[in-house]
């Protein structure tokens, strides 16, 4: 039977979401404050005055002087034994013990969750956990108010009041400065040097609260600042956030940055960007500006992304003639990393050699003859093999095919991987955070989110975020309202909807819409039918709901979403009924395949041409597939997995229209039935993220002990056997230590917000040098607010907000049981 022939758990508890919490920078300072109660003869206590957060020590010796001691065992043993220690202390200590006792209780009041950790009959220990925090905004405003300071940093004409201590636990160039036998060590007033005056009270400002916001009217000065000052923390997210930056027109200028202030991460990020998109690049006025060294790294790579070496012979000759008067004598040099040999005959001899400046140059013409013997001696080719004649591992298409968890061998897995379609092979990536079957799966913004699911034991709400650009899975995502298993996700307009599913108790019909801007769901209009198993699909800007389940049987009808109107309504039913099918758009067309009805599972397949509102049968798989994934990539569509009625099914088949057949091509690396499929776009010029925020992850509170970071900036939890590795590329043929990327898998823009490119107000730049290191573009090209570097140039636009903010990213658990059945889809 089946494993989903029992659509709903009906035995299911709900258990609240899990919240991370931002933490703070580490310091010396300690962490809890602890009331001691033992001899009589010696009683301390340390305590935080509420009003005030400043730790103060209270030393009180009570001996013999003090007619209100304990003075006999007896009376002790009922001391420890009242119901009230705190109180009852106050009888031999009112003035130490009664500002211990309104300091607990205030704490109390105030919700700061202190404890009693520890009680025995001679010592109460005591722990508030508030304290480093309200510490640290206590000398925050002592530092606002220049009060108890005790140093100031004199940067770009502006005097910043602060504290020697906070500066030495947060960086390390402070901790030399002032820790050594410096001249600072011993001066009141530092002077800093070429460094921006806000990034720095910016950098002073997370210094004591442990947020900061990264934008790009400030990264090019809070870089080179956190650089300088060693706060490696900051220089991560600037990174980070200058990754997400990465654009064609802009993606050398932050290489250029990456390699001045050596952020070996950016740099190898924009090195591969670039060559993902070179085609684009190449059309940049940045590439017309580039020194010819850094020309030269970019000829030499493999892993240009062309679909002929024609192409990057074009490339040479449009920067060789931007300056041709400059740069003639770099010819012969650049020819040098062309690769002749791999030339069409016809494009060598027409263009190449009748090319003056080709034919001008003595060692030009011997490249060129070079070429020509190995394309006219095709038996002498293996004795003529060098870089020259290397191909370049051409990407063909711009888009990966993602395939995330599932069921397999009895539970539910977290795996996920990626498609090559060049090679048919599929390579692991990452992990998900948590197993998921029955998982939908939506891209937005060039970002694969996993929603829901259910874990083998209990149903899912949470919502799991992977960018494939840091290969990185984030749980900062807004959990849905319910759980759901089953679910049906698509994008629409640049929003996520999460339709129908099942919670454990019953089928849904609630459709949800998730805005990625704001990291929030909205309810919207409900289906006219329950249905889980469900597959959806868009097109002409509608949401299509297919067949699934209303929790009794399998469906055949369909129903449409208009989120002009917000209404929901029915049209033509499918020939077949349907439950965990695969649906896509393909052609114009709704393609429905696979699933399984009241009997067994299908290998049909039928498509809806809405001009027509008929459903037409199309030639069948060849396997029977259930709960399998549907997806076009590079205009293929492709079915993925799934279950025939006995095996858990890895294979893959494509489908031909033109033969109108379809045909097995590869495998996964794992069966996977309810696995969720998602395609991300890698080329799109328009990428482009105002605003990020980040909180530190290192604390100085014992609040928190995770150590996820916030969003998906600097996570090092990244999934088994995948952080700190050596990784062979296997289409790239790139081998990396600490790789952030999974084999095969190329940089993709991520996190694409909308943005209209004005390059209106942009001045042109000197064209009379090759050599220099400068790049006279902004590195973060058409966005408002930026300097140029090594320029007075500056660019114009509107302004787009989108903050990442902290979020709550737990899930809601219903466990289960059901019979006939041993999978929990």
């Amino acid at each position: 039977m089946l494993p989903m022939d029992v659509d709903v758990h009906p035995n299911s508890r709900n258990s609240g979401s899990s919240v991370y919490h931002g933490q703070r920078p580490s310091t010396d300072i300690p962490d809890n404050i602890n009331v001691s109660v033992g001899d009589s003869s010696n009683i301390r206590s340390s305590y935080v005055d509420s009003s005030t957060s400043v730790t103060s020590t209270i030393r009180s010796d009570i001996c013999a002087s003090d007619n209100r001691m304990l003075n006999s065992l007896h009376e002790r043993v009922n001391f420890c034994e009242s119901n009230n220690p705190v109180s009852r202390c106050c009888s031999f200590g009112d003035g130490l013990m009664n500002s211990v006792h309104n300091s607990y209780v205030a704490s109390s009041a105030n919700n700061t969750k202190s404890s009693v950790v520890q009680q025995s009959n001679d010592r109460l220990a005591y722990t508030a956990e508030r304290h480093p925090i309200s510490s640290f905004e206590a000398m925050n405003r002592f530092r606002k108010n220049k009060e108890l300071c005790d140093v100031v940093l004199l940067v770009d004409g502006r005097e910043i009041y602060t504290h020697r201590v906070v500066l030495a636990a947060c960086s390390a160039y402070f901790r030399a400065m002032f820790t050594g036998e410096l001249a600072e060590s011993r001066q009141t007033e530092v002077t800093l040097y070429d460094l921006d005056g806000d990034a720095v009270e910016t950098l002073i400002d997370f210094c004591y609260t442990s947020q900061i916001t990264v934008e790009e009217c400030n990264v090019q000065n809070l870089l080179p600042a956190a650089c300088l000052l060693q706060l490696t923390e900051i220089q991560d997210v600037c990174c980070e956030f200058l990754k997400r930056q990465l654009d064609p027109s802009n993606c050398l200028g932050i290489r250029a940055f990456a390699d001045t202030h050596a952020c070996r991460g950016l740099l190898r990020v924009a090195d591969r960007f670039t060559h993902l998109n070179f085609l684009e690049v190449v059309e940049s006025e940045e590439f017309l500006l580039l020194p010819v060294s850094h020309l030269v790294d970019i000829l030499s790579s493999d892993d240009l992304n062309i679909n002929s070496e024609e192409q990057v012979y074009y490339s040479v000759m449009r920067w060789m003639h931007h300056n041709l008067s400059d740069r003639r004598p770099y010819l012969s040099y650049l020819l040098e990393h062309v690769r002749l040999p791999l030339l069409s005959p016809k494009f060598l001899v027409g263009t190449v050699s009748t090319d003056l400046l080709v034919r001008s140059d003595e060692r030009c013409r011997d490249l060129v003859d070079e070429a020509k013997d190995y394309l006219l001696l095709p038996q002498e080719r293996p004795l003529m093999q060098g870089p020259r004649t290397k191909p370049r591992k051409i990407l063909q298409g711009g888009e990966l095919l993602f395939a995330i968890g599932g069921w397999c061998s009895g539970d539910a897995i977290a795996s996920a991987e990626h498609y090559d379609s060049r090679t048919h092979k599929w390579h692991l990536v990452a992990p998900m955070h948590k197993r998921r079957c029955g998982v939908g799966v939506g891209v937005v913004y060039d970002l694969l989110y996993a929603v829901g699911g259910h874990d083998g034991h209990s149903y899912l709400n949470s919502v799991e975020r992977y960018d494939p650009h840091t290969n990185q899975w984030s749980s900062d995502i807004a959990s849905t309202s319910t759980c759901r298993t089953s679910v049906g996700v698509a994008v629409l307009n640049g929003s996520m909807y999460a339709v129908g599913g099942q919670d454990g108790v019953s089928c849904l019909n609630f459709v949800e819409c998730y805005d990625p801007n704001v990291n929030k769901w909205l309810k919207v209009s409900s289906m006219i039918t329950r249905r889980l198993g469900v597959g959806v699909a868009v097109l002409n800007g509608q949401l299509y709901a297919v067949g699934g389940s209303d929790g009794q049987q399998p469906l055949s009808s369909v129903e449409h979403f208009d989120p002009r109107v917000g209404t929901w309504h029915q049209i033509s039913c499918m020939g077949t009924k349907r439950k965990h099918l695969g649906v896509a758009v393909y052609n114009g067309l709704i393609y429905a395949v696979g699933g399984r009805d009241e009997v067994t599972e299908l290998s049909s397949v039928e498509c809806l041409d809405l001009r027509s509102r008929t459903w037409t049968p199309v030639v069948a798989m060849t396997s029977r597939r259930s709960g399998v994934g549907l997806a076009v990539v590079n205009n293929q569509l492709i079915a993925i997995g799934g279950f025939d009625g006995a095996t858990y099914l890895k294979s893959v088949e494509l489908y031909d229209p033109d033969a109108n057949c379809w045909s097995v091509r590869g495998s996964m690396n794992s069966r996977r039935l309810g696995g969720g499929v998602g395609v991300v776009r890698l080329v799109n010029p328009h990428f482009n993220l105002n605003n990020t925020s980040f909180i530190s992850n290192n604390s100085i509170s014992n609040c928190s002990t995770t150590s996820r970071s916030v969003g998906h900036m600097n996570n090092n939890t990244i999934g088994t056997s995948c952080n700190n590795s050596i990784i062979n590329d296997d289409s790239l043929g790139l081998s990396m230590t600490d790789s952030i990327f999974p084999p095969g898998l190329p940089i993709s823009t991520t996190n694409q917000y909308f943005h209209n490119i004005n390059n209106n107000n942009s001045s042109s730049s000197s064209n009379n040098s090759t050599g220099s290191n400068s790049i006279s573009q902004s590195i973060i090209r058409n966005l408002p607010n930026s300097t140029f570097i090594s320029s007075t140039s500056s660019t114009s636009g509107s302004t787009i907000t989108a903050t990442t903010s902290l979020t709550n990213s737990g899930q809601m658990n219903i466990s289960s049981t059901r019979s006939n059945s041993t999978f929990l889809f």
